[in-house]
């Protein structure tokens, strides 16, 4: 009888989590049309991770792991952004493919840590043993005892509240990495719609040096293409360079002004 290929071992291997860890600089796109294509023409682009967003869009999380099973390749890593810091949402990410949860509003560490705990099998964590696609539906024999190492747990700096308590949760253990939200946060400041104001800018810097001082690889979503370089020399790791509207966006209102000039 023909061998799986799956009985040698586990083919379960975070990349995302291998190049943070040597430091390089990553670069997705944040997925909210709940369409395949989408996530298929991603990931053969040759981005280093998607982030499928089911807090700020239509998507559910059976609609993403539609998204991530049309993923072509095993170059760009796959992830969800939970709706919230709930341990239900958290395991059927990961559950469904996902290797690792973007965890929105943690403003303390009892909030990372509750976050760690819902990624976690026990006795680390309470996530329930259920993975069923994330294991390759019972053949991949290594999934569950290499799942804590291999998941990620990113925790979302979204409010000035987080900023205050920035050190203990940046110190959690199991927080893999953090995640700017300039939009949320400069709301919370009072300057709502003001991502690039100077107190915005100012207390971005705060995070991203309690996350040199911690050294947890450090995330944010990029102003405009020509800001990534500057996210790059800041020392930033997990980029986003856009999201698939704006991508869309863009490239149909370039079209649309080269054909008119044409």
């Amino acid at each position: 009888m023909p061998k799986s290929g799956l009985e040698e071992g586990s083919l379960f291997e975070n990349k995302l989590k291998r190049k943070l860890s040597a430091g390089k600089t990553t670069l997705g796109v944040w997925v909210s049309i709940p369409s395949p294509d989408v996530s298929e023409i991603l990931s053969l682009m040759g981005f280093d991770w998607l982030v499928f967003d089911t807090e700020h869009s239509p998507m559910d999380v059976s609609t993403a792991q539609v998204l991530i099973q049309a993923m072509k390749g095993e170059e760009t890593t796959p992830i969800i952004r939970v709706a919230w810091n709930d341990p239900v949402m958290i395991k059927r990410a990961l559950d469904v493919g996902a290797h690792g949860v973007v965890v929105p509003w943690v403003n303390s560490r009892e909030d990372a840590i509750n976050a760690v705990r819902a990624c976690k099998y026990p006795p680390k964590g309470i996530r329930g043993c259920g993975p069923r696609r994330a294991e390759r539906y019972g053949l991949d024999k290594e999934y569950l005892s290499r799942a804590d190492a291999e998941t990620m747990v990113i925790v979302q700096i979204e409010h000035i509240d987080a900023v205050h308590h920035i050190d203990e949760i940046l110190g959690t253990p199991g927080v893999d990495a953090f995640f700017i939200g300039p939009a949320d946060l400069s709301a919370s400041m009072g300057y709502l719609g003001q991502r690039t104001h100077p107190k915005v800018l100012e207390t971005i810097e705060k995070i991203l040096d309690a996350g040199r001082r911690a050294k947890v690889p450090s995330g944010i979503f990029s102003f405009s293409l020509d800001h990534v370089p500057k996210l790059v020399e800041q020392g930033f790791q997990f980029i986003a360079v856009g999201g698939d509207t704006s991508l869309l966006m863009r490239g149909a209102r370039e079209a649309l002004s080269m054909a008119k000039k044409g």
